[in-house]
């Protein structure tokens, strides 16, 4: 797995995180008409293990999830369903909200 990039925000509505993996930094996918820009002032963030960025999605109200690692690593601890995951031609990417 590359590395991971996390960064975890304060919202009214609880903790809003976003994951990605770290080569998808400033890139944008399209699949038909989705297009996904990985803008660095959102999903930037510290470099994490993926024991932070589980604990994170633990406890987090919202997630964004981007890239192939963050998504495999999201479905494997099952805060994501796998039929959830959308692909964008080259990564993937997933949301996750907690009701």
């Amino acid at each position: 797995m590359g590395g991971l990039l996390l960064s975890e925000r304060d919202t009214d509505e609880g903790v809003l995180v976003s994951v990605c993996d770290a080569e998808d930094l400033g890139e944008t996918y399209e699949n038909g008409e989705v297009s996904l820009y990985v803008d660095p002032d959102f999903y930037d963030g510290e470099e994490a293990t993926e024991q932070e960025v589980v604990d994170s999605l633990a406890g987090c109200a919202v997630a964004n999830i981007v890239g192939t690692d963050a998504v495999a690593l999201a479905v494997e601890h099952g805060f994501v369903d796998e039929a959830n995951v959308l692909d964008l031609g080259g990564t993937e990417h997933a949301q996750l909200l907690w009701m």
